[in-house]
């Protein structure tokens, strides 16, 4: 953490700040966001951002964090933002230079209250994303110029993990995934010196195949959320190293997991969240260039057998969710374009031992 005008480090960039950013304005027409009512019957409730914007100056409290690799500065008037993002990127390292994404958060002492507020819900007008769980807790981010403001409550920074994925990880990666690098619903590992992209659907048991094979040797990446680069011309997938999360059934596989506690996803999913530091023994990496792509399928007990896929056949899963201003949308993709040069395929399996096998071998032989 560093305290403004105390002198930032060589690799920090200047503290100077920036003409007023070109951010448009916004206004959202709303009857209510959750159980909360921001306007009655459709009259429009204005986000105040010229107050934010020309209040950067003020904000005291700053660092420098690597989320994926991508350098952010994160600004407040209270140390609990920076807190907070320390718990969610402090683990990261620089892999990427270029244009620092700016976060700024202001703590409203004024929007005290005991309830936390509803989770948030999220509208895009045109390069603006902007995320509301109440007037007193939102964000706005600007996808062209990669900058974010924000206002929470003093209850809402006591609750770090809801804060954490709403607002300060929710922001972070809706610029990364719209600027920087295309985001894959998927599981990533490294079997043998080739990268492996295990995709499939919540449930499809992308992080328990991925833990067990990391038991077995595999190294890990990332449990359910990879991201590629886009200003790249190679196959190179990022994620999260540093945690992996299981269903709470998890533990019917793994002993291990057994009586850790299940943590409440903000997404109203409970999950076992484990730092990967509690197994020393695993091996874990941060980036590997993918060579395989494979869709996991254990809806079919009765087969055990692994066969290609038509790239056309999945080009659908891969879009469905970008998000992204049209004109960033022919370079996220011509990214996915080039993922999909490696070889895609299918895995029908329900023997977790047999998959483990079969990806071991198709690592070592490429069919």
């Amino acid at each position: 953490m560093m305290i403004r005008n105390e002198g930032a480090r060589d690799a920090e960039i200047s503290n100077e700040p920036r003409a007023l950013w070109p951010m448009e304005s916004l206004v959202i027409d709303t009857v209510k966001i959750d159980t909360v009512k921001l306007a009655a019957n459709h009259v429009a409730a204005g986000l105040p951002l010229r107050e934010y914007l020309n209040s950067r100056r003020k904000l005291r409290y700053e660092a420098m964090y690597f989320p994926l690799g991508y350098p952010v500065r994160v600004l407040s008037n209270s140390p609990r933002i920076l807190e907070a993002a320390e718990q969610s990127w402090g683990d990261f390292v620089p892999m990427f230079h270029g244009q620092p994404f700016e976060l700024l958060f202001n703590v409203d002492e004024g929007g005290a209250r005991e309830a936390l507020a509803p989770a948030p819900t999220h509208a895009v007008q045109g390069p603006l994303l902007v995320q509301v769980a109440d007037i007193d807790n939102f964000f706005i981010a600007d996808m062209k110029q990669g900058r974010a403001i924000g206002r929470v409550t003093p209850t809402t920074t006591g609750c770090s993990r809801y804060l954490r994925y709403h607002f300060l990880e929710g922001a972070v990666l809706s610029l990364i995934a719209t600027m920087r690098a295309v985001p894959v619903h998927a599981a990533c590992v490294r079997v043998n010196g080739k990268g492996v992209l295990l995709c499939g659907d919540s449930g499809e048991g992308k992080s328990t195949l991925a833990y067990a094979g990391a038991r077995a040797g595999w190294t890990y990446v990332t449990d359910d959320s990879t991201y590629i680069p886009m200003d790249r011309e190679d196959r190179l997938a990022i994620g999260n190293c540093n945690q992996i999360r299981f269903r709470p059934s998890g533990a019917t596989f793994f002993p291990e997991l057994a009586g850790r506690p299940i943590t409440p996803r903000a997404t109203g999913k409970p999950s076992i969240e484990v730092r990967t530091s509690a197994w020393p023994e695993m091996a874990t990496a941060n980036a590997t260039t993918i060579d395989h792509v494979v869709f996991l399928n254990r809806r079919h007990a009765d087969m055990h057998e692994l066969v290609p896929v038509r790239n056309s056949a999945v080009w659908p899963w891969f879009t469905q969710h970008l998000l992204s201003p049209p004109e960033t949308r022919p370079a996220q993709e011509a990214t996915l374009s080039r993922l999909l040069t490696a070889g895609v395929f299918e895995i029908r399996y329900s023997d977790l031992g047999w998959a483990i096998d079969r990806i071991n071998q198709l690592a070592e032989k490429g069919n």
